[in-house]
């Protein structure tokens, strides 16, 4: 098999990167999916506050999970639309202080920040 690179012009280059771009969205959308529901993310000083869109799924048929930065959110099996994410915070979250509410196919997580605790100590200098 013999092999001989192939130089683009700036002319054709643009068009084929679009090409490029366009045809892996078309692949990735085939493929894996797009998205079913999308998150809105807000933040205050004390806490974040996530948005799913999830019509037609009760308050029996979901999970949230808080494990340090990371809430889980998924649907139970018997649910007639699945749905599962999972998202990465930068700040541990106070699961205690921490809320949940489905109101009209809306799911919003009240997700309070874990305040940081400093363990420095002043050493005496003998």
């Amino acid at each position: 098999m013999f092999f001989a690179p192939v130089r683009t012009t700036r002319n054709y280059s643009p068009t084929t990167r679009t090409f490029d771009r366009e045809f892996e969205r078309f692949l990735s959308d085939a493929f894996v999916g797009k998205p079913t529901s999308r998150v809105n993310v807000t933040e205050d000083d004390n806490t974040w506050t996530l948005s799913f869109d999830l019509p037609g799924i009760a308050r029996e048929q979901l999970a949230v999970n808080i494990e340090n930065a990371v809430v889980r959110v998924e649907t139970s099996a018997e649910a007639k639309r699945q749905f599962k994410a999972a998202y990465e915070l930068p700040q541990a979250i106070d699961a205690e202080a921490s809320s949940a509410q489905l109101e009209n196919g809306v799911l919003t997580l009240s997700l309070a920040k874990k305040k940081p605790v400093s363990n420095a100590r002043t050493l005496e200098i003998k």
